[in-house]
């Protein structure tokens, strides 16, 4: 029997946050945030006590940095309200110098450092919290003048709240002219907020779990986001932790022939990549699956990087095919997705939402080609896009993803090669005979089950897609450039399909 049962753990007031460190903080320790001005310290702290106080605890804020009346317009730019947070703030801005607000003013550079730990104290023994944040360290600092007396003052206070019942959290905005470690030493455990500009589009912030002494926690960083209602931390995803059982079965396309040339379909808990050329008929092809998914009653969701709602719902009248009669039923779902404001772990994060909250079977990107060039400097995008894909494959879902290639015949050049994360490649081309410009599609990989290996043309009809017999008088179509060895009876004919 174990004599010292685990304390249950504190709520950081951010789910997010709470998911990286499996469930939260340990009582009654100290705590560390740091993060330059404006990577949302402030706001993230604020959300730690009131937490605290829909639990029904008190909570203490000191604040040597920032007037109550800022903090209060900060929680109102987030719909919060500080009713039950009490306030102890060593700031005298003339706003706050009003006896009514029984608020006790002090400055402290006009005191001693051990005079400020000390005011300190008195209040926490006055109030008594089980939830205390002060902002910022960075005060305490400069009042020390040198390391050694800093490093004893932040001692004093952890020994101070290690007697007490509270948890602690103190703020850092590293404007130090070098990092001190010597708060990560005392400090039970450190979180690191960073705010990064990238060449275009909005800021990128992101948090990592420096330290946590006995927690196990999720290591690397981190994406958030500064919204109204505070910090949406989103976890990075760890495909390993989200597996269910699901049965083998295959998913058809809606096209008897496109299903013969792919054995029968796409098996769930598989990707397909579908390649060619811009304009080739890649978001047709995907547009078949998503429609067949939902006319047998499954849920789909097609997230698009490069093409508005309205162009695609007019291909698809084009085509003939049901596409308004499914998005008015909420059997396909069309998600508008901006890159230039998305980080890839809100991406994964939308994803997820799709699949555990909505239910969705099938997963249509469309295009990887507007998500990687609006990140440029996500060195590791492709390594999160195969988490992502094995956390999809692990749920059963089948996923399409569209690239498109640069040129349009001949020699094409792909902008990023993850035909290696693909369990199918379906490959578009363009080609020419018989003085007109055609379109052939092959299956070139199929991890699971058989394919057709013929080379097919196919054409975008006002009755859906129609697939023709293999190309077999016609050599080197998928270069662009086909040399013909035989007559034109292989090629489809215009006589009653009018294409588009």
């Amino acid at each position: 029997m174990n004599e010292h049962p685990e304390a249950a753990r504190v709520s950081t007031g951010s789910a997010g946050l709470d998911d990286i460190l499996c469930g939260g903080l340990d009582p009654d320790r100290l705590y560390l945030y740091e993060g330059r001005p404006g990577t949302g310290k402030t706001t993230i702290a604020l959300q730690f006590l009131l937490e605290g106080v829909r639990n029904g605890e008190r909570v203490l804020f000191v604040t040597l940095s920032e007037t109550e009346r800022e903090l209060t317009l900060v929680a109102q730019r987030h719909g919060w309200s500080l009713k039950g947070i009490d306030i102890f703030e060593l700031v005298p801005p003339e706003t706050t110098l009003d006896p009514a607000q029984q608020v006790t003013v002090f400055h402290p550079a006009e005191m001693e450092l051990s005079e400020t730990i000390n005011l300190i104290f008195e209040r926490v023994q006055q109030i008594d919290p089980t939830r205390v944040v002060i902002d910022s360290l960075s005060e305490l600092r400069l009042l020390a003048q040198n390391p050694l007396r800093y490093r004893r003052q932040v001692l004093a206070l952890k020994h101070f709240f290690a007697r007490r019942r509270c948890t602690v959290i103190v703020l850092d905005d590293l404007t130090s002219a070098q990092n001190d470690l010597q708060l990560h030493s005392i400090s039970h455990g450190v979180v690191l907020l960073e705010q990064l500009a990238v060449d275009y589009g909005g800021e990128r912030r992101r948090l990592r779990v420096v330290k946590m002494r006995g927690i196990q926690f999720r290591g690397g960083y981190h994406d958030f986001t500064i919204t109204s209602g505070g910090l949406r931390v989103f976890p990075r995803l760890v495909a390993a932790e989200h597996h269910v059982e699901f049965p083998a079965s295959v998913a058809p396309g809606g096209n008897a022939d496109l299903d013969a040339l792919l054995g029968g379909g796409l098996d769930r808990g598989t990707n397909a990549l579908i390649i060619g050329a811009a304009g080739v008929g890649k978001s047709s092809l995907a547009l078949t699956f998503a429609i067949a998914a939902a006319q047998r009653g499954e849920h789909a969701v097609i997230f698009a990087f490069d093409e508005g709602r309205g162009t695609v719902e007019a291909r698809a009248r084009t085509l003939g095919l049901p596409l308004d009669e499914a998005l008015a039923s909420g059997r396909i779902q069309f998600a508008q997705v901006d890159p230039a404001q998305l980080s890839p772990g809100e991406f994964a994060k939308l994803v997820r939402d799709a699949v555990e909250r909505d239910g969705a079977r099938l997963i249509v990107i469309d295009s990887l080609n507007g998500y990687l060039n609006a990140m440029p400097d996500e060195r590791f995008l492709v390594l999160q896009m195969h988490e992502l894909l094995s956390y999809l494959n692990q749920q059963g879902v089948l996923t399409l993803l569209l690239l498109a290639q640069h040129g349009m015949v001949g020699p094409q050049e792909t902008p990023i090669d993850i035909s290696y994360l693909s369990d199918a490649v379906i490959m578009l081309r363009y080609f020419e005979a018989m003085g007109q410009v055609r379109r052939a599609l092959s299956v070139v990989k199929k991890r699971t089950g058989n394919h057709e290996h013929a080379i097919r043309e196919f054409r975008l009809t006002s009755t859906g897609i129609h697939i023709g017999p293999p190309l077999s008088d016609f050599r080197g179509v998928l270069t662009g450039t086909p040399e013909y060895v035989g007559n034109a009876e292989p090629l489809l004919q215009p006589g009653g399909q009018n294409g588009v």
